[in-house]
């Protein structure tokens, strides 16, 4: 019987990492097996922390769950659009909100009390939406005017029909939250955008990857800029690589430490992911805070990360200060980064693309995206970090 109590904790990645798409990779139930014991509860502190967010929490524990084998808690699970709950400033706003699954109610759990979406606002303007000609009005519909003006927008993740949201939501931005209205001139600063996930890429069944939400936020930027001649502007920029993200994560990795009786002090965390500019960015952005010592609250890292400290979120006092000293960062080659499933001859070798594959707002750093670690999978990640730690099964 252990007497000691962890003072590491996981942060894993989900695709390309643990699934590809529906499929499990198989290095990932023999990770899992070292992380429980006999009786299937996990004897160090995890979190699955995702890009993902066109689904709840509840659904996702269960997708992993199911695939895994293994019982995941849904307090565990941090999706893209997590931290959102911390963003009081916005909760009472009229929001428009874009994506595809629950959306609605995933603004709503997450404290969002006005929600319009894009097919509100499409019911509600029939003119607006005119690419597919098989959806456009039969009649000229009379004018809406009791429409409540749009106060924000949060982007939750890749929506399904592209062309109507890409139009509604610059719609929405050049009318100032009336869409319909005939403005002269194109307000600026626009409506207050929060986006989650900037995946350009991610990781399923196919050969290739496949386009991510950070390509549909690339097209809004694109158009905007186009038809404006300003910068698309965010008030923040929430999922890896952001570093409120990470924040976040440790907060869930302490709740569960405390609620299992690990008394230790959390002393090093590990990143498990498959992507350099998500995953490896990420982690090793949230390292330099935390090897720089910054008791920075939630609100000056988004205030940083984005240059300016309006509508930063609430500061929550349980979130407020990091006490982690470090953050490492383990790539896998089972995802998004490949070596076509041979291990480079050294693990020092530069995993730098010479693609810049990160958002606009996130600029190019070599050292951000070389890891801290370059194994072949998930198990090996384990078996690395059990090294590291000098940890033993029961």
């Amino acid at each position: 019987m252990r007497t000691s109590s962890p003072t590491f904790g996981f942060l894993f990645d989900i695709d390309g990492v643990l699934l590809r798409g529906q499929l499990v990779i198989p290095a990932a139930k023999k990770a899992l097996q070292k992380l429980t014991d006999s009786k299937g509860q996990f004897c160090v502190p995890v979190a699955f922390v995702t890009n993902a967010g066109n689904c709840s929490r509840d659904g996702k524990a269960e997708e992993l769950s199911n695939a895994l084998g293994f019982k995941i808690s849904p307090d565990w699970v941090i999706l893209s659009h997590s931290p959102l709950r911390l963003f009081h400033t916005f909760h009472n706003k009229r929001i428009l909100v874009s994506g595809q699954g629950p959306v609605a109610q995933n603004a709503k759990d997450l404290g969002f009390q006005h929600i319009v979406t894009i097919e509100d606002v499409r019911k509600a303007f029939p003119l607006l939406d005119m690419v597919d000609q098989s959806r456009r009005p039969k009649e000229l519909p009379p004018p809406t005017t009791d429409f409540p003006a749009i106060e924000g927008i949060v982007l939750f993740g890749e929506p399904v029909r592209w062309e109507t949201c890409l139009q509604l939501i610059i719609d929405v931005l050049l009318s100032n939250g009336n869409p319909g209205a005939d403005l002269s001139t194109v307000p600026y600063p626009h409506l207050p955008i929060l986006a989650c996930n900037m995946d350009l890429l991610w990781m399923a069944e196919a050969k290739m990857p496949r386009f991510g939400h950070g390509t549909f936020l690339l097209c809004l930027e694109s158009i905007y800029k186009k038809m404006t001649g300003k910068e698309l502007k965010y008030e923040a920029l929430i999922g890896k690589p952001s570093t409120v993200t990470y924040r976040y994560a440790e907060h869930i990795i302490k709740q569960q430490m405390e609620c299992h009786g690990w008394m230790s002090p959390l002393r090093q965390l590990y990143a498990v992911g498959d992507n350099p500019m998500a995953d490896i960015y990420g982690a090793n952005l949230y390292n330099r805070y935390l090897q720089a010592q910054a008791e920075v609250s939630v609100t000056a890292m988004v205030a940083d990360i984005q240059g300016k400290e309006r509508h930063a979120p609430k500061e929550d006092s349980d979130v407020s200060l990091s006490c982690v000293p470090s953050c490492q960062s383990i790539l896998v080659c089972t995802g998004v980064y490949s070596r076509h499933g041979d291990m480079p001859a050294d693990c020092n070798e530069s995993t730098v693309e010479t693609v810049f594959h990160g958002h606009r707002d996130f600029h190019f750093d070599p050292d951000l995206v070389e890891a801290s670690h370059v194994v072949r999978d998930v198990n090996d990640a384990v078996e690395l970090v059990f090294q590291k730690e000098n940890w033993e099964r029961e």
